[in-house]
């Protein structure tokens, strides 16, 4: 088996994806920014399942500095990019999370080219096909690219555009380095630690009752588990190599929809979960004295449906169901007492 590097191991998708590389026998390694929370992301693993001596390598590597890729690269035949930076604050400016975020998958393809690896797979984001677009009655596909020039949030603008540049450097600079990107919706599925999708912040906060009416928008969903699952797919499968993949369970789910499933599978515990859905006129004036509101305003009123026909297709991938998915979310985040924060859209 291939010796693989997660970049950004100890984040929610990360760590899934390492835990599925152990479970079909690669050796992995990891990048961190700090080999301080190398015992973190070891106990994270061990939650999930993986064993104690399971054959792991962490080693350090910052996306905004050199240093460290060369050596985190060496020797791996595959490398799944699912690191990005982020920010612990608002943006003053897009530049504060496209630069970043596009310098970061520069570094990553360059030293990944140096080093002779085969393929790299980057995780990339709903936030880069479905933003900007007109109201649409179809589903949006791979062949679809958000409009950064249609007044998007910070966050899709980064997504977007660090996806094209590593399109441009494969195309122009990529000597043989074979690219795929997984575009996955909302992020959702069971806790390992306290860096997980800012998508579980939605279930978190119905759950406990700081989200006391739905708003009106809809988006596609994914099991965590099934996002790591295709990556280890577009990182094996030849009919992978650039391409890009939707990772989406089913057809999108309005706010309500889901706290109707939250209702149904939990019963009680679902006892602050809203039962009405505020009008998009009101959700978008409380927006304006919200903050953590305004990233979803050009949401309002949306359905970003998607579809993942391409990936069932072409790689034989079959997500679980979205309800199993948003049920074993809620029993997850009571468990590791953690609160999701929602400093961004789910997408």
């Amino acid at each position: 088996m291939a010796e693989v590097l997660v970049t950004g191991g100890t984040g929610y998708i990360g760590s899934w994806c390492i835990l599925a590389l152990l479970n079909a026998g690669h050796s992995v390694r990891t990048t961190v920014r700090s080999l301080s929370r190398e015992p973190e992301l070891r106990a994270m693993l061990q939650h999930g399942g993986a064993a104690p001596d399971a054959p792991l390598r962490v080693v350090a590597a910052d996306l905004t500095r050199d240093a460290g890729w060369a050596e985190a690269v060496q020797g791996c035949d595959a490398v799944l990019h699912v690191a990005s930076p982020t920010l612990t604050s608002t943006p003053r400016s897009d530049d504060e999370m496209v630069t970043p975020a596009r310098d970061g998958v520069l570094r990553v393809l360059r030293a990944s080219q140096d080093a002779g690896v085969r393929r790299v797979v980057l995780t990339s984001a709903i936030g880069a096909v479905a933003y900007g677009h007109p109201d649409r009655d179809t589903p949006f596909t791979e062949d679809d690219w958000t409009d950064v020039e249609a007044g998007i949030e910070p966050y899709q603008k980064s997504k977007t555009l660090a996806e094209r540049a590593a399109w441009d450097f494969i195309s122009t600079q990529g000597n043989g380095l074979e690219l795929a990107t997984v575009n996955p919706t909302g992020v959702l599925g069971p806790v390992l630690g306290p860096d997980f999708s800012p998508s579980l912040g939605l279930i978190q906060h119905m759950l406990d009752g700081s989200m006391p009416v739905s708003l009106k928008f809809a988006s596609g969903y994914v099991d965590v588990r099934d996002v790591a699952d295709l990556h280890l797919r577009a990182m094996t499968e030849p009919a992978a190599a650039g391409q890009r993949f939707i990772a989406t369970s089913g057809r999108s789910l309005w706010v309500r929809e889901v706290a109707r499933i939250l209702h149904q599978r939990l019963g009680v515990r679902a006892q602050h979960v809203p039962t009405r859905e505020m009008p998009v006129w009101a959700a978008r004036g409380l927006s304006l004295i919200k903050p953590e509101l305004r990233p979803l305003r050009a949401l309002l009123g949306k359905n970003l449906d998607a579809t993942s026909e391409k990936a069932q297709r072409l790689l034989d991938w079959h997500p679980r169901p979205i309800a199993d998915t948003i049920a074993e979310t809620a029993d997850s985040l009571p468990a590791l007492n953690v609160t999701a924060e929602a400093e961004r859209p789910s997408v």
